[in-house]
């Protein structure tokens, strides 16, 4: 099969394409209500600048996290000399951060884009 190009962002296109299918991942929206919006840090110290940080860069930071945490499942998960305990011990770990980052979920478009972290069984 043969594939041509007609520009360079056209191939880098069809290679993010390929490599989030491999992957996983995937680029997931931000819920439109957050779109131009800002997270304003501001110090309880009125003397300090409040700092603001515009939506779209906090959402990527969130996202590139969760992303990092799939690759490190998949490298724990296929690691070779780990234990079977091991695996389990850094597994409940990994769902207790995705866990810890449910409270960002409002800011996801789509719901199966979401984290989700451990059950309670109660």
């Amino acid at each position: 099969m043969e594939m041509s190009f007609q520009s360079w962002q056209e191939m880098k296109a069809a290679l993010r394409d390929v490599l989030e299918e491999e992957l996983g991942t995937g680029r997931c929206n931000m819920a439109r209500k957050w779109d131009g919006g800002k997270l304003i840090l501001k110090p309880c110290d009125d003397s300090m600048q409040p700092r603001e940080i515009p939506m779209e860069f906090f959402f990527k930071k969130i996202t590139s996290v969760r992303e990092k945490l799939r690759v490190l499942e998949q490298k724990i998960n296929n690691h070779d000399t780990l234990s079977y305990e091991d695996k389990a011990e850094f597994q409940t770990l990994i769902t207790r951060a995705y866990g810890s980052l449910t409270t960002f979920n409002i800011m996801f478009r789509d719901e199966k884009d979401r984290f989700s972290g451990q059950k309670s069984e109660e």
